[in-house]
């Protein structure tokens, strides 16, 4: 049974707040990297949304899945600085986050378990489907491993421990590629195969540092 936060008597900020939202400032706080902090945060959700509203900032927080995170308001006054900021991705990376977030749609519908475990084969696979044709295959497997590099510098991805080339598709991709962002990269999608490939192209924009964390 949890009991209510306290208050410090000298400043009445709650026991834990500044730990929390100091936590949420250096990125994603997952549950299951720590679930005496997760906990104090769930509590202390209605006091962390209200401390950084100020500040143009909400509080995104997923019981189900685990994870918090802040990004900016869209109610946000115009004239504050961004304080989360917004990465600019290329055609290929943004390319390999529609296809995890459709695979991933895709594994929940079809089983009972949570974590969606993918080879960088695997990986391969799925993305060559929307390549061009190319007869220099080194080339190709670099370009693969520098984008699941990066998703994975992103923390969308999770190199497992002990698993050469093996990876966990981080749930929390469910919060940052969105409807509005899958139909965003659809329209770049259509203009890419126009254009034959390349990086002639660009991709979405996305918000926030990496995710960070390994998976067991």
């Amino acid at each position: 049974m949890s009991t209510a936060p306290t208050e410090t008597a000298e400043t009445n900020t709650p026991d834990g707040l500044p730990l929390a939202v100091t936590k949420l400032f250096k990125g994603v706080v997952y549950r299951e990297a720590d679930e005496k902090l997760w906990q104090r945060l769930v509590e202390l959700s209605a006091q962390t949304r209200d401390y950084v509203s100020v500040l143009g900032l909400e509080l995104v927080l997923d019981d189900t899945e685990g994870y918090a995170f802040l990004r900016s308001s869209p109610d946000a006054d115009a004239d504050l600085p961004r304080l989360i900021p917004r990465r600019q991705l290329t055609f290929h990376v943004s390319l390999l986050l529609a296809l995890l977030r459709a695979r991933l749609a895709e594994f929940d519908q079809q089983n009972s378990e949570t974590r969606l475990i993918m080879t960088a084969e695997q990986i391969g696979d799925m993305v060559s489907v929307f390549l061009p044709d190319s007869s220099n295959e080194a080339r190709v497997l670099d370009q693969l491993a520098t984008n699941i590099k990066k998703v994975t510098e992103l923390g969308f991805l999770r190199k497992l421990r002990g698993a050469d080339q093996t990876y966990e598709v981080a749930r929390i991709i469910k919060a940052y590629v969105d409807a509005q962002w899958l139909e965003e990269f659809d329209a770049r999608l259509a203009d890419y195969r126009s254009a034959l490939g390349g990086d002639k192209v660009g991709g979405n924009k996305i918000e926030g540092d990496k995710t960070e964390g390994d998976a067991a």
